[in-house]
């Protein structure tokens, strides 16, 4: 019998090859504003980047708190607006949407891809009796799902709607991980999360999960460990159900050998 009961996945860049294409719609949305910034106040232009600005303070968070996070390193304030507004609305919301919007275009043009590593072994904890789930942040979680064709492998899946509907704090709080636990009715203890994300790796610490796996697509294995990954992985296919079982393992042979 396995010692764990359930493992709960974030869905870009683990399960749907979508993080970059998330990455990409962000840097051209944000460059399109700094350079309307540029021309309407002479401000001088630097771009958005992947490495110093998405990772830092987009990726993994909720769309209209990536907007915040990063215009606020840049000194750039707006207001908030409605989540109504409309793409081109120079307001919080309004540049989410605009992301959006992009990022939906590029979903229709490319297509969505999985790791098939992932779905490998996805159907082998299913197979096993483990508990499986999604948390993320995204507002497309279905849609993409769906797209991809593996809606049907995951029993339950915590998303941006979901968390927009119950007023969930986005990562790096815990909340969209302790409610996918508590649908599957499993102890947060007995679970495994697996993050991409800076972001996502601190929920999974701060929500006291059994195990944090860390997916580390770029260079960030040490971001991923230094910010509350048990252990990093290139890829899902370094991973084995009895690699998780003997971690658990020795776990709790050192708790009950400490105490703590």
């Amino acid at each position: 019998m396995l010692n764990f009961d359930a493992v709960i996945f974030d869905m870009d860049g683990v399960v749907t090859q979508t993080a970059l294409v998330h990455a990409s719609a962000w840097e051209r949305m944000f460059n399109e504003y700094l350079r309307y910034r540029e021309r309407e106040f002479s401000e001088p232009f630097r771009r958005f980047s992947h490495d110093e600005d998405y990772l830092q303070f987009v990726d993994g968070r909720p769309r209209y708190e990536g907007v915040t996070s990063f215009l606020k390193s840049r000194g750039i304030k707006i207001p908030l607006g409605e989540p109504e507004d409309q793409p081109r609305k120079e307001t919080i919301c309004g540049l989410g949407n605009r992301k959006n919007e992009i990022f939906n275009q590029m979903l229709e043009e490319e297509g969505v891809g999985v790791y098939d590593s992932t779905i490998i072994f996805v159907k082998e904890l299913l197979r096993r009796g483990v508990r499986v789930g999604i948390a993320t942040s995204s507002k497309n979680c279905s849609l993409i799902l769906k797209r991809a064709g593996v809606a049907n492998l995951f029993e339950t899946s915590v998303d941006g709607v979901v968390a927009a509907e119950l007023g969930l704090r986005g990562k790096p709080e815990p909340d969209i991980f302790i409610l996918a636990c508590n649908t599957l009715g499993v102890r947060y203890d007995r679970a495994v999360v697996v993050e991409d994300a800076v972001s996502g790796v601190r929920a999974g610490a701060k929500g006291k999960f059994g195990l944090i796996v860390g997916v580390a697509r770029g260079n960030n294995a040490h971001e991923l460990l230094s910010n509350g990954a048990d252990l990093v992985v290139r890829d899902i296919s370094e991973l084995s159900i009895n690699d998780i079982h003997n971690w658990f393992s020795q776990k709790r042979t050192h708790v009950s050998r400490t105490g703590r």
